[in-house]
């Protein structure tokens, strides 16, 4: 017997209604295939692509066939989006080291470029990862309305409403307020470590440093020399010619 999928209401509306904020260096740069003219645009647009849902990717992770077919035309930027989130780095990074929950809310802020309204839409989709599997889970994020209507097929995901107007800061990126790894796997890995130093550094002006000549070096200098000590010179009480010890007044 399937799951039924539970309901959810948004619970925010700042994705939904139609922003009218003026452009700054904030404002989050939209790729598209509708308007790119040459090869380094399109370049572009694969880099911003890793950067929106790997975050970093070095050159192993990278899907040379993938990219290959986006630049030839056979691959629109939502069929190269799909292809990159079921990539077994984006598994590896994301899935396995993650439970359904977290996994379910880096994803959507990736793919649909917003938050999760709330933790009943968190349960909804961890259910479909559940019966339908990640590529069900997948498919249900491309294909659904807010998608297409957001990126259709041509636009790259982005994080939508970046900086709202009725606040001074907006929303913190994605990759920031969440991190790759759960609290758990992060402790597996050692992190955070923390790092302590025996000597603690300080800062000395210029105008007070000692120049050459200055005694203070020469001081330095003396405590820096770590010569042995001398060893006491031991003689036996047969040698000791006590006549010549004990002393007398010439006349």
């Amino acid at each position: 017997m399937a799951i039924p999928l539970l309901e959810y209401a948004p619970a925010s509306q700042n994705t939904r209604v139609a922003g009218f904020t003026v452009g700054s260096d904030e404002t989050p740069r939209i790729y598209t295939t509708n308007n790119l003219l040459s090869k380094t645009e399109l370049d572009d647009l694969i880099e911003a692509a890793y950067r929106q849902l790997f975050f970093h990717a070095f050159a192993v992770d990278r899907e040379a066939t993938l990219e290959s077919q986006l630049r030839s035309g056979n691959l629109t930027v939502r069929q190269f989006v799909r292809g990159l989130v079921l990539s077994d780095t984006y598994r590896r990074s994301f899935y396995e080291k993650n439970n359904n929950y977290r996994f379910v809310e880096q994803t959507v802020q990736r793919v649909l470029g917003r938050d999760v309204y709330s933790e009943r839409e968190k349960i909804a989709c961890s259910a479909v990862v559940m019966t339908k599997g990640i590529v069900g889970f997948i498919d249900a994020l491309l294909d659904s309305d807010e998608y297409l209507e957001a990126f259709g097929d041509d636009t790259l995901p982005y994080q939508r409403r970046r900086i709202l107007p009725s606040q001074v800061i907006g929303e913190v990126p994605f990759n920031i307020k969440s991190p790759r790894y759960e609290a758990y796997h992060r402790s597996q890995l050692g992190f955070p470590q923390l790092i302590w130093q025996n000597n603690v550094r300080g800062y000395i002006p210029t105008d007070r440093k000692p120049r050459a000549g200055d005694p203070a070096l020469f001081l330095n200098m003396a405590r820096n020399l770590s010569a042995p000590p001398a060893a006491p010179r031991i003689v036996s009480a047969q040698n000791l010619d006590y006549e010549k010890l004990v002393p007398y007044r010439k006349k």
